[in-house]
């Protein structure tokens, strides 16, 4: 699937209102692990990110996580992964997990996940690389962000490029099809100018 081996995943660190948020997570995890797509996440053990661990490693996938550690306890950073990485920062912690990555998908979340979506969108536009970026807006949760571009747009500090930056899709069965529309990146990751 245009070379997608390793999916980043930004989601939060609770469950959050909606039910559904939850069993789309646990349902990703399960599509991810029976497609050999390996998880890289926030590495902790709560909220969606714990569930969607969870559930890729049930169906038998591999998972590595990515914590601060000074997190590991706010977090409550989970055991039993397939691998976990401990950094001394939250951007460390992000450049690591974009490194780990072929490509990023965005489940419902709060203020990280948001600072996330929104940074690797401006390394995006920035080019410093050109993976996918899949946002799942169940029950258009994510409708603000389309809200927020369309204003950064029509105020005049983006140009409408900034609409394709990332693909929109309703539920997680799609991800795997909309990452198999996807270009392979035509320009190599630049981590380095992170």
């Amino acid at each position: 699937m245009n070379g997608i081996a390793s999916l980043c995943a930004f989601c939060g660190s609770r469950l959050g209102a909606d039910p559904l948020h939850a069993e789309q997570a646990a349902r990703l995890g399960t599509l991810m692990a029976e497609n050999g797509i390996r998880l890289v996440y926030g590495g902790g053990g709560v909220g969606l990110m714990g569930i969607l661990a969870d559930a890729v490693l049930k169906a038998g996938g591999y998972v590595i996580g990515v914590i601060p550690a000074f997190l590991q306890s706010l977090e409550v950073g989970k055991s039993g992964l397939s691998e976990l990485i401990v950094v001394d920062s939250m951007h460390e912690r992000k450049r690591r997990m974009f490194d780990l990555s072929d490509g990023f998908v965005v489940l419902p979340g709060g203020l990280g996940t948001l600072d996330e979506t929104l940074e690797i969108l401006t390394w995006r536009q920035l080019r410093l690389h050109d993976k996918p970026v899949i946002v799942v807006d169940i029950d258009g949760y994510w409708s603000m962000l389309d809200a927020l571009i369309n204003g950064v747009i029509e105020g005049g500090f983006a140009d409408p490029y900034a609409r394709r930056l990332f693909v929109r899709v309703g539920r997680v069965e799609e991800v795997l099809p909309a990452l198999a529309r996807e270009h392979l990146p035509d320009i190599g990751p630049r981590s380095d100018r992170i």
